[in-house]
């Protein structure tokens, strides 16, 4: 496999569609997603994978049966497996999540 470079700023100018995961890059298991996250999504769970979130630009909540995790840019937090959640956000936010490659987007 040739080595490439990855221009996440680029990636996400040319996001459009909110919730709308595009996978960047692959390492391994697990794959590196950014998508852009506006309004709220669907409360679900992944029973098997862990899921990394990290704030790339703006703000968001992830709301969890355990409590809410409110993040900003530069800052990051892992939803353990089987624990429900739900992401929001206010205002238009670019998020990067590292996630197994079997994990579903909208959970199970």
């Amino acid at each position: 496999m040739k080595t490439k470079k990855h221009d996440l700023r680029k990636i996400a100018r040319d996001l459009k569609r909110p919730w709308s995961p595009v996978e960047v890059a692959s390492v391994d298991d697990y794959v590196l997603r950014i998508a852009i996250f506006d309004g709220d999504y669907q409360w679900h769970t992944h029973k098997d994978h862990d899921e990394l979130f990290f704030v790339h630009e703006g703000s968001i909540v992830i709301d969890t049966d355990e409590g809410s995790v409110e993040l900003n840019a530069g800052q990051i937090t892992v939803i353990p497996k089987g624990l429900r959640h739900r992401p929001s956000a206010h205002k238009q936010a670019v998020v990067i999540m590292l996630e197994s490659k079997e994990l579903v987007s909208a959970g199970d």
